[in-house]
């Protein structure tokens, strides 16, 4: 059985958003560093061994600072002529073999599924198959062509050892 999708594309500010807020989740604990300045800066005021509000607003713009970071990192990706290809349009016709990408019906290519890491079933928005930090396919309920279809692709993943 193969899983035929309708053609579709990744919008660029979602990809930024799902990467992002995956990145965090995984390196949350980084931010424990920058909380902790801010919290011994009052500490450290009140006791009287250092009277001064610079370590508070050091912790918070060294917070900002690492979350911009990974945001501008991820906005670029959109960016870059290299990664132009993740954000066109594409038919994926998906079995328990590969998954066939095509820009049309004579050209194409494939990924095999060795290269995805793991899968996730988002509540609202899809699948989320894993590739490399930053690298992902998503797809939307609604490229699926029938309940069927989601059942199938959900039953792949699931037998592939994914989900």
């Amino acid at each position: 059985m193969i899983v035929r999708t309708k053609k579709f594309a990744l919008d660029k500010k979602k990809y930024v958003k799902m990467a992002f807020s995956r990145r965090i989740k995984q390196s949350w604990y980084w931010l424990l560093i920058p909380l902790a300045v801010m919290l011994l800066g009052p500490i450290l005021h009140f006791t009287g061994v250092y009277k001064n509000w610079w370590i508070l607003i050091l912790g918070f713009v060294g917070g900002l600072l690492y979350l911009a970071f990974w945001y501008a990192q991820f906005y670029a990706a959109t960016q870059m002529e290299q990664n132009a290809q993740m954000f066109e349009k594409f038919a994926y016709e998906i079995d328990s073999r590969q998954i066939l990408v095509k820009i049309n019906k004579r050209e194409g290519g494939v990924i095999k599924w060795d290269t995805i890491s793991n899968a996730e079933k988002t509540e609202k928005d899809g699948f989320l198959l894993h590739i490399s930090r930053g690298q992902f396919l998503h797809f939307p309920l609604n490229v699926f062509n029938s309940e069927n279809d989601i059942r199938l692709f959900e039953s792949i993943l699931k037998r592939k050892s994914l989900l």
